[in-house]
């Protein structure tokens, strides 16, 4: 049956008329609504106003008839797909419209411009479907909130135009295709019907379903389209230039056309198709290039990254999740694979919960052959699974340091952990915190362990450790950071100390077991044996006391302390293969042996006989001149070392001024000073304020912070400058610059520290940092501010850098001291002045963007010599004024191939406090264990780090000291000192007030001394350091930042009866901020 025009008018002007004529009724009462409530005569239209009204139906005036109400209330929920009866209703209306597209395929195999008849099967088939597509259209209808928003949605237009044709082929008894390929628009709810049926889960598979049902459905319309114009032809030509097409035939145009290739072979020749291909062509290659790329990317992706990690028996592997970007990625494989020496035998799978960028999948092709990256989450049973987790060797978690949120990027960490260890609880992790108040959260785990390599590596605690050893000892901070950063740019010096500084960033803190030889015997015996036959630098041991299952790491232990078999060691060396000289070391087959590259492993059967001790010559008497010859390797007897460990020095300090006249006030650990809880407007300072105390020799940190912003945790910066190894007498004043609100935040972590003061005030004030007395501190650190969202990382160091600036630009007035003049004692000549100079005040810089230090180079108005290199080769930082903290991430690796280091680093930067002490103080607390008096006073009789001159300190008594060699054998002889590295003045012919000093980790053997060098020394705790006669006439320590002042004869080596006595002076209480809070936060 042939359709006439009239027929194929009646179905397309019956949709047109349907949709164009309820548009305009819509729009009619929207007017006739809108100036009714206008002119307030509005009263009541009835259910039909109510209908087509565009607010909710409680603001409409029929809002009380409660059945209304209920019943709308019910069709919203059952549209929604929230009940099962509304998803059954959604996927039945889905596969309804599926099966009403797979009837006009079906019917356009026959020629467009016939009609077929009411007599075939499909017609009622499709007739019953549109009766239900009527009936859910009528329920959308009703439940719409805006009814003109309604009715312009695509699948309101899809039913506008597809229903009424329908119930018209019934009408006139013959059926046409029309605008039925519109159905096809209905493949845009796949995505949807996927996810009720819980087919896709994810975001990328949704997000492909969706792109997918874009493309395909746009498809099919667009060929339905060609097929109905070119096989009905233009209508004001009756049809004439209409062609025969196939449907299939459509679609292969439109995907020519789609794909922009154009074969030629099928066209349009209407009017109509080639209009609607002109558009068309322009829309499809936005649509082509936007959604098939994206689906090609999402598809290979999905297939790439969600492949297993399959664990081969006998390959070690590590997962590292958390945050996975590109500069933790680069940073981590940096420092990782440093310590992988020759092959790499380990993989590295990194779970990231987002695909990898561009960037991030180029660097991983870099190491294709050892790297693997997994898409998922550690907080997921399947994703650890599919990364193998029960067989790694570790799982390392990174933080973002940068985050503008720092608890909840910690929060966020900690949940990895407790998923890691609910999966499986023997997984070894390592995490990265930002906040040291939130480790307590990890010590809390049931399955957390520390004795089988479970670590914590926090920023906060050690980054803040760093700048205080900093203002305790100037360039200690450069002196600890060297230890483990890794240098591998070239640089070529300029300048002599150039050369020595970039030698010391070749030393680093390596662990190696002691050849059992060395039992028995002493540690400075085994330092000097060490130092002297291996050049090697032995500075610690891990010791085991009798009757106590903790081990402890010691910092140059006393002469009383006796090695043990298999006793670890901590260097200070160049490379791993120096430090197993220590282990090959036999007392019978290198006894005589002095050149370091010959002591290797040996066959001897008398290897694991004890080992005697080297030989040290003491001048006995009461000379005040010692002797060391360090070329003289004799060995000494027993007799000997017990000399040397009592020896005291009362011919050379006079009276000893060992007990306070007041007691001293220890924390319930004897690590760090406390006192009573201090309110804080008692430790707040008035500018004007008569009775503010004038300080000297104090320290003034700088902090920038408000109400809002998050703590940066400034306990961790006090804990390490109230140690308990220095006496009260020996602390400085800490003033605090910074806003009263903050540190209102900050001060119940503060409160129990003494000799704190706070200023309300900024360092970007010139008269706020006169108030402070800033000219007169040892040490004016500024802190980083927290981190807030900046557009810009450059920016994240704008105040610190305005801060240092405005500091940097003050002068302290200091006297010049005449040249000698012969026959006038050194003290007098000291007491003449001939001139007055200025000199800077020191200073210690924070930045969290290492890239930033090029400002801080260009107000020193140094010669950057090394310009163009990392923050690591400056000159600022050799010095010891600037401190970054993006080394930090280094450790990482180091923790998880040897977690003693960390362990090292722990204990010299947090003031004592390691993972071990951390522990065994909780478990003290848990069995409400309080420590003895003893326990207390070995807890506090530790080393510390200072600086000595070599002119006016006990250094001073040491002969010969033309080498390093010599005065590293000669202290630590004579006093138990031990020299680990120099503060050098850069130019020695630059007689001024200004002398610039760089720092030398670890010097050479045979590295001759200059009469101006200082001396990082690490001095037992009861050992003086400083002539009575000359500590008031020392320039060279006057004219250095922060060299700690110790009184005269303060500490040395004491009777028992002195050593009893301050014992009994020092009283412990039990200090919550470090027994509890510290803990249990």
């Amino acid at each position: 049956m042939v359709c006439t025009t009239e027929i194929q008018a009646a179905f397309i002007l019956c949709s047109f008329m349907t949709f164009f004529g309820g548009l305009i009724i819509l729009l009619a009462f929207r007017l006739i609504l809108k100036f009714s409530k206008k002119w307030q005569t509005f009263k009541g239209t009835g259910i039909i106003l109510e209908l087509f009204s565009l607010g909710r139906i409680e603001h409409n005036p029929l809002r009380r008839l409660y059945f209304q109400r209920v019943f709308r209330d019910r069709i919203e929920l059952l549209l929604s797909a929230q009940t099962v009866m509304g998803q059954v209703l959604a996927i039945l209306v889905f596969v309804l419209s599926i099966g009403s597209l797979i009837i006009y395929f079906i019917n356009s195999r026959d020629p467009v411009r016939k009609c077929s008849s009411h007599q075939d099967k499909t017609v009622p088939v499709d007739l019953s479907f549109n009766v239900f597509f009527t009936f859910y259209f009528g329920l959308r209808f009703w439940a719409a909130e805006d009814k003109i928003k309604f009715w312009l949605e695509i699948n309101s237009i899809v039913d506008i135009f597809t229903i009424p044709p329908t119930f018209v082929s019934y009408y006139l008894k013959s059926n046409w295709l029309g605008l039925r390929f519109l159905r096809a628009l209905r493949l845009l709810e796949l995505p949807k019907i996927l996810q009720i049926l819980k087919v896709i889960k994810t975001s990328n598979s949704v997000k492909l379903a969706k792109l997918l049902s874009i493309v395909i459905s746009t498809w099919f319309a667009a060929a339905g389209f060609l097929h109905l114009v070119e096989n009905s032809g233009d209508p004001w030509l009756n049809g004439r230039n209409s062609q025969s097409m196939s449907y299939f035939e459509a679609v292969y145009l439109v995907t020519a056309t789609m794909s922009t290739v154009g074969f030629g072979d099928i066209v349009a020749k209407t009017t109509l198709g080639r209009t609607f291909i002109i558009f068309f062509t322009l829309g499809s290659l936005i649509l082509f290039a936007n959604c098939i790329p994206e689906m090609v990317e999402l598809f290979t992706s999905r297939k790439k990254y969600i492949k297993p990690y399959k664990a081969v028996k006998g390959k070690k592997f590590i997962v590292v999740c958390g945050n996975i970007t590109v500069d933790s990625v680069t940073a981590f494989l940096r420092n990782f694979l440093h310590h992988e020496s020759g092959a790499i035998n380990m993989d590295i799978v990194f779970l990231g919960e987002a695909p990898p960028t561009l960037e991030l999948e180029t660097i991983l092709k870099c190491s294709l052959s050892y790297t693997m990256f997994i898409c998922g989450s550690a907080l997921t049973f399947e994703d650890l699974k599919r990364v193998s987790m029960e067989y790694a060797e570790a799982c390392l978690i990174l933080a973002n340091p940068l985050c503008s949120d720092l608890n909840a990027e910690d929060n966020s960490n900690i949940m990895r952990v407790l998923s890691i260890k609910n999966y499986c609880s023997h997984t070894r992790v390592i995490i990265e915190l930002l906040q040291s108040h939130n480790k307590v959260f990890l010590s809390k785990i049931p399955t957390w362990n520390w004795s089988t390599g479970d670590n914590i590596i926090c920023f906060a605690e050690l980054k803040l450790g760093f700048i205080a050893q900093g203002c305790l000892v100037p360039g200690l901070c450069t002196f600890l950071t060297t230890l483990f950063i890794e240098q591998n740019q070239k640089v070529f010096p300029k300048h002599p100390w150039q050369k020595y500084f970039l030698n010391s960033l070749k030393n680093k803190i390596l662990t190696q077991r002691l050849s059992n030889d060395f039992v028995g015997m002493t540690f400075p015996a085994v330092s000097r044996l060490c130092f002297v036959k291996m050049h090697l630098m032995l500075i610690a041991i891990q010791y085991r006391p009798q009757f106590h299952n903790c081990c402890s790491l010691i910092l140059n232990p006393s002469a009383q302390v006796k090695l043990t078999k298999d006793t670890l060691g901590f260097f200070i060396a160049e490379s791993p293969q120096a430090v197993k000289r220590a282990f090959f070391y036999c007392s019978t087959c290198h006894k005589d042996v002095y050149t370091p590259e010959l002591i290797e492993k040996c066959d001897c059967k008398n290897s694991q006989q004890q080992a005697l001790g080297p030989d040290i010559v003491v001048m006995k008497g009461n000379n005040k001149k010692f002797t060391c010859n360090s070329e003289n390797q004799n060995f000494i007897s027993r007799e000997q070392e017990s000399f040397l460990a009592s020896t005291t020095f009362e011919n050379r300090d006079g009276a000893y001024d060992s007990v306070e006249d007041t007691a001293e006030q220890l924390d319930s650990s004897g690590m760090f000073h406390w006192c009573r809880s201090t309110p804080l407007d008692k430790v707040i300072l008035k500018r004007f304020d008569k009775s503010k105390p004038e300080f000297r020799n104090h320290i003034v940190a700088c902090v920038f912070g408000d109400a809002q912003s998050a703590l940066i945790g400034l306990r961790n910066f006090v804990m390490p400058l109230r140690a308990s190894n220095y006496t009260r007498k020996e602390l400085k004043d800490i003033v605090f610059l910074g806003a009263l609100e903050y540190f209102q935040r900050e001060w119940r972590f503060l409160q129990n520290f003494p000799k704190i003061h706070i200023f309300p005030g900024s360092a970007l004030y010139t008269g706020d940092l006169h108030a402070v007395n800033i000219e007169q501190c040892s040490m004016c650190a500024i802190l980083a501010s927290p981190s807030k969202p900046l557009s810009s990382q450059l920016l994240v160091d704008t105040e610190t850098i305005m801060a240092t600036l405005n500091i940097q630009s003050l002068r302290i007035s200091c006297p010049t001291p005449m040249p000698p003049v012969p026959g006038v004692s050194t003290a007098s000549t000291f007491s003449k002045y001939q001139e007055r100079r200025y000199q800077q005040i020191p200073i210690l810089t924070e930045l969290k963007n290492p890239s930033n230090i090029h400002f801080i180079e260009q107000m020193g108005g140094m010669d950057w010599a090394l310009k163009g290199a990392s923050l690591h080769l400056s000159t600022s930082f050799s010095r010891g004024t600037v401190f970054s903290a993006n080394f930090l991430d280094s450790l990482l690796a180091t923790a998880f191939y040897n977690y003693h280091v960390l362990e090292l680093l722990q204990m010299l930067v947090t003031g004592g406090i390691s993972p071990q002490m951390e522990q065994c103080l909780v478990q003290e607390k848990s069995y409400g264990i309080q420590a003895d008096c003893a326990t207390v006073t070995s807890r506090r009789s530790r080393c510390k780090l200072e600086l000595l001159s070599l002119d006016h300190t006990i250094l001073s008594d040491i002969e010969p000291r033309k080498t390093f060699g010599q005065l590293f054998c000669g202290s630590l002889d004579n006093y138990g000192i031990l020299c680990v590295g120099l503060y050098r003045v850069m130019d020695e012919k630059e007689k001024n007030l200004e002398h610039k000093r760089f720092v030398i980790t670890r010097p050479a053997n045979d590295c001759h001394l200059l009469p101006s060098d200082l001396v990082f020394c690490a001095i037992p705790f009861s050992t003086a350091c400083y002539k009575t006669e000359n500590v008031s006439s020392n320039p060279s320590l006057e004219n250095i930042a922060n060299v700690t002042s110790l009184t005269p004869g303060r500490h040395r080596v004491g009777t028992e009866a002195e050593k009893a006595s301050l014992r009994s002076s020092s009283q412990v209480y039990p200090l919550k901020l470090f027994t509890s809070s510290f803990f249990d936060q």
